[in-house]
């Protein structure tokens, strides 16, 4: 079945209701756009009771007698007041962050073999997921003087993804999209750029399953296809929230250790393991601020599929 034609003056309206709300949003004080972003958090965690239910599961699932009912709860809210906060400090970033002033917004928590990494002459890819706020990392890494490549999916609205791109490449971050840059990906990594991208997404049945969390997760394995082609060091980056004030929010920009494509080529399924690395250190950073990440989506939807039993001669 054919796609329903999308309707060029829906695309258009969508677009300037949200170009209208950035500029709502950065004409607020710092102080006054994190209370609205608390009052949205409020009110998504009452309205959206399927993915609440959602967080909830997986937050238990994730941490098997560790938390109460309450606890879990107040951790779920606490999720939704996250990624509304997190809309506004990307709103405000363009205006407030620039390479003078970006210590006042985050930390390198023992970023010296990510740097040493980034000179080396290799092509690096930067692997995070929907934690703390990515975008903040992406601009901070832009800021300090690297130029890096992000994949994306573009969106379906052509006016809102042009707004969108531009927004995000201020700082010198270029956005590569998912399916179509390939290409252009296989050009950057011969040329020894770094590409970041989020990796904790469900791939469906035919996706790569690798624990995370004590759970099966199917993993996307283009990541570790990509290291192990053209011989590409990974390492996960995460930015962890660690206070706010009137001014601005905070941040740490946390790194897992280097894992060199070299090291796994004598070992049997290397695109497993390398898949089964990326994804502990994810988890293992991901533990520092659990209420940070994004357990509203479902990143166990698929689950192996029980193995057919060959019938006997």
């Amino acid at each position: 079945m054919a796609d329903k034609p999308r309707s060029t003056v829906v695309d258009f309206l969508v677009y300037g209701a949200v170009r209208l709300l950035v500029c709502v949003l950065q004409a607020l004080s710092f102080d006054a756009a994190c209370a609205f972003a608390r009052f949205l958090g409020w009110v998504a965690y009452r309205v959206d009771k399927r993915h609440r239910l959602v967080a909830q599961e997986n937050i238990a699932k994730a941490f098997p007698g560790k938390y109460s009912e309450a606890e879990i709860d107040r951790m779920v809210r606490g999720v939704y007041r996250h990624f509304c906060t997190v809309l506004i400090e990307i709103a405000h970033a363009p205006r407030k962050m620039h390479v003078h002033n970006w210590r006042q917004f985050g930390d390198i928590v023992q970023g010296g073999p990510t740097v040493d990494a980034m000179l080396s002459g290799r092509p690096l890819l930067i692997v995070t997921g929907h934690f703390g706020n990515w975008e903040l990392a992406g601009t901070t890494v832009g800021l300090v003087g690297f130029h890096t490549h992000a994949i994306a999916r573009p969106l379906d609205n052509p006016w809102l993804d042009d707004y969108l791109r531009r927004f995000r490449e201020r700082t010198g971050q270029k956005l590569l999209a998912k399916h179509g840059d390939f290409e252009k990906m296989q050009q950057i990594l011969d040329q020894g750029g770094v590409i970041a991208t989020l990796a904790d997404q469900d791939a469906g049945q035919r996706g790569l399953f690798v624990e995370f969390f004590g759970r099966p997760a199917s993993t996307h394995k283009a990541v570790a296809l990509m290291a192990m082609e053209h011989r590409v060091p990974m390492i996960v980056a995460t930015a962890l929230k660690t206070g706010a004030s009137k001014r601005n929010s905070h941040y740490e920009l946390h790194f897992g250790d280097v894992i060199l494509p070299e090291d796994y080529e004598k070992t049997p399924d290397a695109i497993r393991a390398m898949t089964q690395r990326f994804t502990a250190d994810l988890e293992r950073l991901i533990r520092l601020g659990p209420e940070q990440y994004f357990w509203v989506h479902r990143r166990w939807k698929h689950q192996p599929q029980p193995r057919k039993q060959k019938k006997a001669a």
